[in-house]
């Protein structure tokens, strides 16, 4: 599903408008009929409301959402920021409109008009929506100030007000809502950990914008789906064998940090390698034997083997000792197909930044955001760091794996973000399940975007469905891995 620009989300209402014969005005009511039904199913109980609208069509949302609730009577009280200037041509319309239909309309001409928001109040913030260009200021920011400061619950009309749809509101004046109504598709600015204190719950409601739009327009960034990750996954042929599924090669684990190693290799056998293979300290084989006996082992202290490798991965619990960096530099030398690169192997590229130039091209790196602040450099903010990847998939031909609650996946300056996963991933061991779910899956001859998009997908459905028996709280790495088999049942039968 392709993630719009605020100008292509625009463009979508003009080009409905232009192939439904439908007028922008009825488009606007269509808009409001959405979010007044949401708010009256979720209701409990008849509450007074106090809607505050801009002058532009998000203003012209909140005030048919107005009228739509007076007609079901309920109590509302309208509040429109004013500036002197007129509104737009909806906009005009719809306060018409309410003006037929009740007094309580009223203008914040200053703060001095600001009203009284009550803690039993609903506030229904419509302000300015995706439209919005530049940070507010003066009457609209204390406004936005004023409305936060309220112990009332707000719901805020497509965005909340302040806030940017696709680059950095930081530090702006921007509505902190407990729910947010948002129109047809996802924006971009939903998916940043830097605004979730602002959005609060995101409902996406389907307003019948013309579904043909999608097919005119290019998009940078789109958002995983399950139909796109059924034209991904490859089911078994009934007559298979271990040899058509890649010997996975795992180059981790050390004194202190075989968890991470035995987790990652746990992940690969689970995620359908037909062979895997860990490389580690022979002091330790007993260990593998013992807790994973589905693996085999390489002994670190020999010559590398690379010998009917399919896939190779390398750092999770590796150290960042001196003969673990030329154990890299080898590995980068001998095996010349791409590689996962994840944890300590990233942790050592960040010391060695030359070893970025020696990566096989579409090698899949797997860094969290402060592993990539140390590989690429500090961003000022999640745009950028987001942008910043987009870039470094270009110039250091790699994929990266820019992991978070939206796990965004890069390669020649596209990105996809992942739609599964939740908060109980917050754990360590999670990272080195999900690296080597990826590395069986490029055993398997996946291509390695399809791969690392495939593996984010599964990794978080599996910790979707271990919710069923355990709490984010109570939720481990080995729940994870315990949860693929469900994961990959689900992709086919869901």
């Amino acid at each position: 599903m392709k993630l719009l620009t605020a100008e292509q989300i625009h463009s979508w209402d003009t080009y409905t408008i232009s192939h439904e014969s439908i007028s922008s005005i009825d488009l606007m009511e269509r808009a409001a009929n959405a979010c007044t039904d949401y708010i009256l199913q979720t209701l409990t109980q008849k509450k007074a409301f106090k809607i505050f609208c801009g002058k532009g069509n998000n203003g012209g949302d909140g005030l048919a959402i107005a009228r739509q609730l007076i007609n079901r009577g309920i109590n509302v009280n309208i509040y429109i920021i004013e500036f002197g200037a007129v509104g737009t041509n909806d906009f005009q319309a719809n306060l018409q409109r309410l003006h037929e239909l009740t007094t309580n309309i009223h203008f914040i001409q200053s703060e001095e008009f600001f009203p009284e928001i009550s803690k039993d109040d609903i506030v229904i913030d419509a302000l300015y929506g995706s439209g919005l260009n530049r940070p507010l200021k003066e009457l609209s920011a204390k406004l936005v100030e004023f409305i936060n400061q309220s112990s009332a619950s707000i719901i805020t009309i497509d965005i909340p007000s302040g806030m940017f749809t696709d680059k950095s509101s930081k530090d702006y004046a921007i509505i902190k809502a407990q729910t947010t109504l948002t129109f047809q598709c996802l924006k971009l600015c939903f998916l940043v950990a830097e605004n979730a204190a602002y959005f609060g719950n995101v409902e996406l409601l389907d307003i019948g914008l013309h579904s043909q739009f999608l097919e005119t327009i290019n998009s940078t960034l789109q958002l995983t789906t399950q139909e796109e990750i059924r034209t991904i996954f490859k089911s078994r042929p009934l007559f298979s064998h271990k040899g058509k599924y890649g010997h996975a090669l795992i180059l981790a684990g050390n004194k202190g940090k075989m968890g991470a190693a035995l987790m990652c290799a746990h992940a690969s056998v689970r995620a359908g390698a037909g062979l895997t293979s860990l490389n580690i300290p022979e002091t330790f084989f007993n260990i593998v034997h013992t807790v994973l006996p589905e693996a085999m082992c390489q002994a670190r202290e020999e010559a590398l083997d690379f010998e009917k490798i399919n896939a190779v991965c390398i750092g999770p619990g590796l150290g960042t000792k001196p003969s673990t960096t030329e154990l890299l530099q080898k590995v980068l030398q001998q095996f010349k197909m791409p590689l996962v690169i994840d944890a300590d192997a990233l942790n050592i590229m960040s010391q060695n930044k030359y070893l970025l130039s020696e990566i096989n091209e579409d090698s899949i790196l797997t860094p969290h955001p402060k592993e990539f602040e140390r590989l690429f450099g500090e961003a000022e903010n999640d745009f950028e760091r987001i942008n910043m990847a987009l870039e470094r998939s270009i110039k250091n031909n790699v994929i990266i794996v820019l992991k978070g609650q939206y796990t965004l996946v890069a390669k020649q300056g596209k990105g996809w973000f992942n739609t599964t996963g939740n908060a109980g991933l917050a754990k360590g061991g999670t990272g080195d399940i999900l690296t080597g779910i990826i590395t069986a899956l490029v055993a398997q001859h996946y291509q390695p975007l399809d791969a690392a998009v495939l593996g984010i997908y599964i990794h978080g459905l599996a910790a979707d469905l271990a919710l069923e028996t355990q709490s984010m709280e109570s939720m481990t790495a080995t729940d994870v891995v315990n949860g693929l088999g469900k994961a990959f049942k689900s992709i086919v039968s869901d």
